[in-house]
């Protein structure tokens, strides 16, 4: 791994970076970079300091970088240098990289969905995109491993929209439907002031239910036969349908100012959860059960 994808992942301390440890070294360093470039395009939108236009043209000049390493040409972000050389072993395609720049730009441009149908595409381009652009790093023998990673990515996505409603609310960005927050009777003013009630509570039950629905779709789509190759992509499902778990116990609490997370020790519960059903052969994920 190159200075640049170290520092930006020892800086993150995400639960992604965390499903690294299960890699061998190669694929991990090739991780680490992918995620590195994930975090510096993502991080654009939410640089509220910067006008809009800044950070489009921020974000076209990232999608340029790309296309040259892509492309075989000269990039000149350190990131996309460190990122040509993954991109040539692992076959990364140019269109999957412009789909998740687009999904980031969604983020420029619309701050409210209608309806689940109208998110999905959301989570399509910025967590079920990067998990088709992972698994080819991880590699497989079942081509249904696609379908695992975008049904995963939806699922991850709508819990971390379910554990961030105040931060993004804080940004003037609600991701819960308003055809649902219309169905409990919530109105976008409750959200933006971070106004908690039964209703919420309700309204957060029904974009769980939506998530459970994706963890059960990974669970069913996910090959045998590629369960081990899977490895950190499984352990990515076990933390985050925990966490989804820990915000439902708490009635989904998400007001406050410290956002739920799972502790260093559940963290490391699950690391070694994962690590043994896969060494014991199960035939099971750690989540998306009944």
């Amino acid at each position: 791994m190159t200075p640049h994808s170290t520092a930006i992942t020892r800086k993150s301390a995400s639960n992604l970076a965390l499903a690294f440890v299960l890699l061998p070294r190669p694929k991990r360093d090739a991780m680490s970079v992918l995620y590195a470039f994930c975090r510096e395009v993502d991080d654009i939108a939410d640089l509220q300091s910067e006008p809009l236009p800044a950070r489009r043209a921020r974000l076209a000049a990232w999608r340029e970088e790309v296309r040259r390493a892509c492309d075989g040409g000269v990039p000149s972000f350190p990131i996309a240098r460190e990122l040509q050389p993954v991109i040539a072993r692992y076959r990364l395609p140019f269109a999957s990289f412009d789909q998740l720049i687009r999904g980031v730009e969604m983020d420029l441009d619309i701050n409210r969905y209608q309806t689940f149908h109208d998110l999905e595409q959301y989570c399509y381009r910025v967590a079920s995109v990067v998990g088709l652009l992972s698994v080819e790093i991880f590699g497989y023998q079942d081509p249904a491993c696609r379908d695992y990673a975008v049904h995963l990515g939806k699922a991850l996505q709508l819990t971390n929209i379910l554990r961030d409603v105040r931060a993004d609310a804080e940004r003037g960005r609600i991701y819960l439907p308003q055809a649902e927050l219309q169905r409990h009777g919530v109105s976008p003013a409750e959200i933006l002031r971070c106004q908690y009630s039964d209703r919420f509570e309700r309204l957060a039950s029904a974009v769980a239910l939506e998530a459970g629905k994706y963890y059960a779709l990974a669970r069913q789509t996910l090959p045998p036969a590629d369960r081990r190759s899977m490895a950190a992509a499984e352990l990515m499902g076990s933390v985050y349908w925990r966490l989804l778990k820990k915000l439902q116990s708490r009635r989904f609490q998400v007001f406050g100012p410290v956002p739920t997370r799972l502790s260093k020790l559940q963290k490391a519960l699950l690391v070694l959860r994962t690590g043994w059903r896969l060494l014991s052969n199960a035939t099971a994920p750690n989540y998306g059960a009944p």
